[in-house]
């Protein structure tokens, strides 16, 4: 079955083959892609090594320990801190529902184009052999066919399906859930849904039970947005489109609609130029990312059991600031997953992985200032889907990977 976008979702709703899982959505894995690249080197600042120090005299975060409030790092252990506009991480740290890990890549592909690096990371191909079909939590969703998911299994928050939704038997697209109605030229659609129920309520088929099943859920979702909707715990959400994102997610995920897997992303990270340190472009992004999950992180506090938010980028940058006060395109990158079924509180990976020469690639070339991949993002997107939705078939997504483990998983 194809994915759909939101023009589509009507449709869906109204003709899928198969009745709800009451176990549909019982947990929900969040992914955040942060394109452009991001540096998360002043994310995740390695204070405890002084060549990060030495390689950026001007875009470096101060240690934990010097500097202003706000414009100093919050330490994490001893060698590692987060960026100050990441600070309402800490605490998810400290309480095991975070982990990094560290040095996460492409081994493979040495391009450093930012296309070609998100179109392999999102489809979780290697850079030779015969693509595997589709992305990866499309071939993901496609496994649990017979699990007779939600019309609302998948969904992406914004205007364009992401390519690692590419193949889902349902995936729609769609900024909020005001979007997901029954379209009538009188914009009073309850003519039509009467219509529906009459026409469903006497059909004993398959299609029958399925339609009158599509019809609650049109009524919860209906309800939904009749009511105003009030975060819980004192959660703000930033009034930015991933904030309004991961709010929409979040009213979802309470709704019960069978929400498995929700995609957005977080753009501009690409800081070529004037990036900044504490203050600046990232800064800003930072804390946009810090602002918005921590906000999710707090509203769905009583259903945090049940949610994982894995945050990603397509590479790293290089380790020493350009003459434009920026960062350019580098190899491994930090990931971070918060997640009430990992093993929380921990960085994972090297630490003295900052060098003056770079990495080898597989034909000699050099990837001058890049952090070296120790962990190929295939090996990391199985153990997330292992440890966060209980998918133990890593093969069957990620062909030819080595399916090495990486740690995150008690």
């Amino acid at each position: 079955m194809p994915s759909f976008t939101r023009r589509a979702l009507l449709s869906q709703l109204l003709v899928a083959a198969a009745p709800v899982d009451p176990d549909a959505g019982k947990h929900t894995l969040v992914c955040v892609f942060l394109r452009g690249g991001a540096d998360t080197l002043n994310l995740l600042v390695p204070y405890g090594d002084d060549v990060y120090y030495r390689k950026r005299p001007t875009l470096a975060i101060a240690p934990p320990d010097k500097g202003p409030e706000g414009k100093r790092s919050v330490r994490l252990d001893d060698f590692y801190a987060l960026h100050p506009a990441l600070k309402p991480f800490a605490e998810k740290f400290y309480d095991g529902r975070l982990s990094f890990v560290q040095a996460v890549g492409i081994k493979d592909n040495l391009s450093g184009s930012h296309f070609d690096s998100q179109d392999q990371m999102e489809h979780g191909d290697a850079a030779s052999g015969a693509p595997a079909g589709g992305g990866w939590l499309g071939r993901f969703l496609r496994t649990r066919m017979e699990t007779k998911a939600s019309p609302l299994q998948a969904i992406a928050l914004g205007t364009k399906l992401p390519e690692s939704l590419r193949g889902a038997p349902s995936a729609s697209v769609l900024q909020t859930i005001e979007e997901i109605a029954i379209k009538t030229p009188s914009k009073k659609p309850d003519a039509a849904t009467a219509a529906l129920k009459q026409l469903y309520g006497a059909d004993v088929t398959l299609l029958g039970e399925r339609g009158r099943e599509s019809l609650e859920l049109f009524k919860t979702i209906s309800e939904m947005q009749h009511k105003a909707y009030l975060p819980a715990n004192g959660a703000v959400y930033p009034k930015d489109p991933f904030g309004n994102g991961m709010r929409e997610i979040a009213r979802l995920i309470k709704a019960g609609v069978g929400l498995e897997v929700a995609c957005i992303d977080l753009v501009n990270w690409d800081t070529h130029f004037f990036q900044g340190s504490a203050d600046g472009a990232q800064a800003d992004r930072a804390r946009i990312l810090g602002e918005g999950i921590a906000a999710f992180e707090a509203d769905l506090k009583q259903q945090r059991r049940n949610v994982s938010v894995f945050v990603m980028t397509e590479f790293g940058r290089r380790i020493y600031e350009n003459s434009s006060l920026g960062t350019d395109h580098g190899r491994g990158f930090a990931a971070m997953l918060f997640s009430d079924k990992i093993k929380g509180g921990r960085i994972i990976g090297p630490r003295h992985f900052l060098d003056d020469d770079g990495e080898k690639g597989t034909e000699g070339m050099t990837v001058v200032g890049g952090m070296r991949i120790e962990f190929d993002f295939r090996d990391l997107f199985s153990e997330v889907l292992r440890g966060t939705m209980g998918f133990q078939q890593g093969g069957a997504i990620f062909p030819g990977a080595k399916g090495s483990r990486i740690g995150l998983l008690a």
